[in-house]
């Protein structure tokens, strides 16, 4: 799974977008590269939003409002083999809350009888899937149509003709965001930024359902192919590479992609060491270090501590994880009508 950073730059509904003016960049602050498009890209998005969170608290009520939960749906055609969702989770009470919710019962007439608790609970953490494409459409219209009560569809974006460019050891994505509803109207423009060159993260095998894994990565985004592990001078064994080294790489590479976007001087909202960035790769490694041990290192199909949940595996889906990241980054920065 590559690492990548995501950039949106807003646009108002009667103006241009941005992305004349970054293609124009790029050919300035790259002149020796030949920035020809080599394919096109798009993506979709849909959000949800539960329809208590959207109902206007009770003026008459001492209990503070609960926290809005979401729902996105998202596809990228650079993942043709699964699309992805991630939601809200459920709240757990912690013992900060439990205290604030003590004294504000114990406080009594100090306060207004109305008075609402302060909202000081974190947010509910977020919890992602990949689903196979087949079953992507029908799993959002049965929350919009038969949990319509429950969840409402505020938002739907896409990018219907984004362009792709090498640029030296990155892979440059980008397109006009298009909202389709409720209403159409451009959004504006968003980059993915993508890091092409060695990396421990893609040394770290695939596993297969069976629990085995194989002899290389092989998964980058929309295409497959061994990693050549002398020509990029990674140590393959397990015992060599340990979480520590995947988030250094993350924060080296994350400073590469922004020193690239920097030479653009474009001001734009960022996407990428974000909340739970490269935990479906430490998971990859946990369980391959569980198997070289002979421990037996299939995937649990529960809900895991950092927030992810596991389904069965497509046939034709050899790393149903890949693009974890990048999806947590575009809906991350298309976070709109919330």
């Amino acid at each position: 799974m590559p690492i990548t950073g995501v950039y949106f730059i807003p646009s108002n509904p009667n103006a241009s977008t941005a992305l004349q003016t970054i293609l124009e960049r790029l050919r300035a602050a790259f002149p020796n590269e030949e920035l020809t498009p080599i394919g096109r890209w798009g993506l979709e998005q849909k959000l949800l939003r539960d329809t208590p969170g959207l109902l206007p608290s009770s003026s008459n009520s001492n209990q503070k409002p609960p926290n809005p939960r979401y729902m996105q749906f998202l596809s990228l055609t650079h993942y043709p083999t699964h699309g992805f969702i991630i939601t809200s989770g459920p709240e757990k009470p912690t013992p900060a809350s439990n205290k604030i919710q003590n004294q504000t019962q114990n406080q009594g007439a100090s306060g207004p009888a109305n008075a609402i608790a302060p909202d000081q609970s974190p947010s509910p953490p977020m919890v992602m899937t990949t689903i196979p494409p087949s079953s992507y459409g029908t799993l959002f219209q049965h929350f919009t149509y038969a949990c319509q009560p429950s969840w409402s569809h505020r938002l739907t974006l896409a990018v219907p003709n984004g362009i792709v460019y090498e640029v030296g050891d990155f892979r440059v994505r980008l397109g006009d965001v298009r909202q389709t509803f409720p209403m159409a109207r451009v959004r504006g423009t968003v980059v993915e930024i993508e890091w092409r060159g060695p990396s421990v993260v893609e040394a770290i095998p695939v596993d297969r359902e069976d629990g085995s894994f194989s002899a290389g990565v092989g998964v980058g985004a929309g295409g497959g192919g061994d990693v050549d592990s002398d020509a990029v001078g990674i140590d393959l064994s397990s015992s060599a590479i340990e979480e520590s080294d995947i988030d250094t790489e993350y924060a080296a590479t994350a400073s590469l992609i922004r020193e690239f976007w920097g030479r653009l001087g474009v001001e734009a909202r960022e996407a990428i060491l974000i909340p739970n960035i490269g935990m479906e790769v430490k998971d990859r490694l946990r369980r391959w270090k569980k198997a070289r041990s002979g421990i037996d290192a299939r995937v649990d199909t529960g809900v895991d501590g950092a927030g992810s949940v596991v389904g069965e595996r497509a046939e034709n889906d050899p790393d149903p994880w890949s693009g974890a990241d990048v999806a947590r980054q575009f809906m991350e920065v298309l976070r709109f009508n919330r």
